[in-house]
């Protein structure tokens, strides 16, 4: 892959991801904020095991709170990490590749995990439209976390054989 092609691809993945992330960040928080609100009511009438859990969601199924958790956690690492991934490979120098793709791979095992649990959360069964949107966010932005990922380390290879031929 050329220098160009790896760096253009790289930054279009990169901003769709900043978009997907974003749109992760915001279901997740809805859908913590709304467990936060109902649990007082609806939590003081399960039985114990129940109730040690702090926020009790009144919608999805028993994978929720798991997908909910995961996705802001990686929603947020996520968004981070590539908003810092669009000044790396826009400077496209090797230690700058590094450190996005450390930082890419970092943030797609995350996604990897909170998209895990929402498999589960699909395979259990019933939930809102709400988290429909989180489930296909997530399993969205980990395929194109995973071709960022890609297009980074293959402009690793490139940059290095490029300062090779310098030396």
């Amino acid at each position: 892959m050329a220098s160009g092609a790896g760096k253009s691809a790289a930054f279009a993945l990169l901003v769709l991801n900043v978009i997907l992330y974003f749109i992760v960040i915001a279901v997740a928080a809805w859908a913590v904020n709304h467990g936060i609100e109902r649990s007082h009511e609806t939590a003081s009438v399960l039985s114990l095991p129940a109730r040690i859990f702090p926020i009790y969601y009144p919608f999805g199924n028993m994978a929720t709170g798991f997908v909910v958790f995961f996705s802001l956690i990686a929603g947020v690492v996520g968004f981070s990490t590539s908003i810092t991934g669009i000044n790396n490979v826009i400077q496209w120098n090797v230690p700058n590749l590094h450190a996005a793709a450390t930082s890419s791979l970092i943030s797609w095992m995350l996604t990897m995990l909170a998209m895990g649990f929402a498999c589960k959360e699909i395979d259990i069964g019933w939930t809102e439209s709400n988290l429909r949107t989180l489930e296909t966010i997530l399993i969205l932005v980990s395929g194109t976390q995973m071709f960022c990922t890609a297009a980074i380390y293959i402009g690793i290879d490139d940059a290095v054989a490029r300062d090779r031929t310098y030396l």
